[in-house]
C-alpha cells in the first residue's frame, strides 16, 4: 500500500469513520461537538507557531511538562495543541486553560491536511509518541515544517503490523526530522521501518520528567482530614475499562471482609462507562460520586471517580494504586504518575505499551503483577498489614525515577535547534 491507495482508502472510509463518531456520541456525546474541527473548519488559532498532536489523555499528560517548557522559553510563539477524543480534550482544557490554542485533530484526508497547515502554518509540528498519520507528516515534509516524533514508542506488536506496508510506512518515517525515542529497542524498530538511522536518538521516556506540586499533595491530605480516611486503608483503581471492574470490585468485596474501613477509589477509563460502572458498584457497596462533590464518610466504601483532569489528584488520596488496562488485553497505561506520588503501583499482565518501563520497576521491585481478583486482593491486604513492604516498593519506584530522569531536557535541546 502506497500513500495514494492509503488515501483513496480513506476518503472511501471517511462516511464510516463519521458514522462511528456518531454511534459513540450516542453514550458520550462529546463526540459530535465540533465536528468541523476534524474538517479543519472553525480552528480559531494562531499562525507561525508550535503545533503538539497529542492524541489522548496520557499523550498530553507527557507532553504538559515540554509544553510549560516551551511556553516559558519561547513565551512569543503560540502554542496549538491536537488530539482525537473528547477525554483527551478535557484533559488539554484543564491542564493548559486558554494559554492555549486547542481542536481536534483533523482527519487525515489529503485535501483535510493541507487545509489544516495552511491555516496553521507551524513553525515546528511535535508528534507524541506513536501517532503517525501520513498526509500531515507528508505535507509537512512538502511545505517545510519540521516534524518532531517526541517521546517515541513502538512496540514489537505495532512494529509488526506497520511492516505490512513498508511502501506507505517507510516514506512516512522518511520524512520525520528527528526521532526521540525511549528506548534502544525502539529506536532500533523505527530504523528497521525505514526511519533514516542519523535522524534517530535514544532519550528515554519524558514521562520519567513529570513533577508533582506540593499544593496537590497538601490539598489531598486535606481532604482525607476533612474526611476522616487518613487512617483508612484507601487504594484506587485507575484508567479501567470493560471486564475490569468486576475483578477489581470483587478483589474489594473480599478486602473488606478483612479489613472493613478499606475504602475503593474507582476511576473508569472512558467518561461514557461512569454511569455504568456506578450502578454496578452500587449494586454492591455504598458508593458515593466523585462528581456530586458530596463527601466521603465512615459509611462509604467506593468513590467513584467520574470526572476529568482529576485523575493526579485521585492517586494522591490513596495508599495504594492499581493501574487498569492491564488486567485486560489492552496494554497498560501510564504507571509512572502513582509512582511519582510515591505509592506502591499494581498491575495485571497486559502490559505491553509499557514493556521497557515496567520490566525495570519489576526488576527493582516497585511493581506487583497480579492476573486476577483474588491476587489482587492478597497484595492489597499484603500492604496494608505490612508498612515495610509499602516503603520498599517506594525506595525501588523512586531510584527508577531518578535513574531516568533527563529526557526532557534532552528532548528540549533538540528543539530548540529547530526554533532558535
Amino acid at each position: 500500500m502506497n500513500r495514494l491507495f492509503y488515501s483513496l482508502l480513506f476518503y472511501f472510509t471517511l462516511p464510516i469513520i463519521i458514522l462511528r463518531l456518531l454511534w459513540r456520541a450516542r453514550k458520550a456525546p462529546a463526540y459530535k461537538n465540533r465536528l468541523a474541527e476534524r474538517f479543519a473548519y472553525k480552528l480559531g488559532m494562531k499562525t507561525h507557531g508550535i503545533w503538539v498532536h497529542a492524541v489522548s489523555v496520557g499523550e498530553s499528560i507527557a507532553a504538559a511538562p515540554m509544553i510549560y517548557a516551551l511556553q516559558a522559553k519561547y513565551p512569543h510563539l503560540p502554542i496549538t495543541i491536537t488530539c482525537m477524543t473528547p477525554t483527551g480534550s478535557e484533559r488539554i482544557q484543564a491542564l493548559f486553560g486558554d494559554k492555549v490554542y486547542h481542536c481536534y485533530m483533523p482527519y487525515d484526508a489529503p485535501c483535510i491536511a493541507r487545509r489544516f497547515l495552511k491555516k496553521l502554518q507551524p513553525k515546528l509540528a511535535i508528534i507524541m509518541e506513536t501517532e503517525l498519520w501520513p498526509n500531515h507528516i507528508y505535507y509537512c515534509h512538502k511545505y517545510g515544517i519540521p516534524t518532531i516524533l517526541a517521546n517515541a514508542r513502538l512496540s514489537q506488536r505495532s512494529a509488526k503490523g506497520y511492516s505490512r506496508f513498508p511502501h506507505l510506512i517507510s516514506p512516512m518515517l522518511n520524512s520525520l526530522s528527528w526521532v526521540a525515542a525511549q528506548t534502544q529497542a525502539e529506536a532500533d524498530r523505527f530504523i528497521q521501518l525505514g526511519t533514516k538511522a542519523e535522524h534517530v536518538s535514544v532519550i528515554g521516556s519524558v514521562k520519567f520528567d513529570v513533577s508533582i506540586e506540593p499544593s496537590l499533595i497538601n490539598k489531598a491530605t486535606d481532604i482525607r482530614q476533612q474526611w476522616q480516611t487518613n487512617k483508612r486503608p484507601t487504594w484506587i483503581a485507575a484508567s479501567t475499562h470493560a471486564g475490569e471492574d468486576e475483578i477489581v470490585l470483587e478483589a474489594h468485596r473480599q478486602l473488606l471482609a478483612q479489613h472493613n474501613d478499606a475504602l475503593l477509589i474507582l476511576v473508569p477509563r472512558h467518561p461514557e462507562r461512569f454511569e455504568n460502572v456506578y450502578e454496578l458498584a452500587s449494586q454492591y457497596f455504598k458508593t458515593v460520586k466523585r462528581s456530586e462533590k458530596a463527601p466521603v464518610t465512615n459509611n462509604s466504601q467506593v468513590l467513584l471517580g467520574d470526572t476529568m483532569g482529576e485523575l493526579l489528584f485521585l492517586y494522591a488520596l490513596a495508599d495504594m494504586a492499581f493501574v487498569g488496562g492491564s488486567l485486560v488485553d489492552v496494554g497498560g497505561h501510564n504507571v509512572l504518575e502513582p509512582i511519582a506520588l510515591h505509592k506502591p503501583v499494581i498491575c495485571g499482565p497486559y502490559l505491553y505499551n509499557f514493556k521497557e518501563i515496567t520490566n525495570q520497576l519489576i526488576a527493582e521491585q516497585a511493581l506487583l503483577i497480579v492476573n486476577n481478583s483474588q491476587e489482587l486482593f492478597l497484595h492489597l491486604k499484603k500492604l496494608i498489614e505490612k508498612p515495610e513492604m509499602i516503603a520498599q516498593m517506594v525506595e525501588g519506584g523512586n531510584h527508577i525515577m531518578q535513574r531516568n530522569k533527563g529526557a526532557l531536557a534532552k528532548l528540549l535541546k533538540e528543539i530548540a535547534n529547530y526554533l532558535d
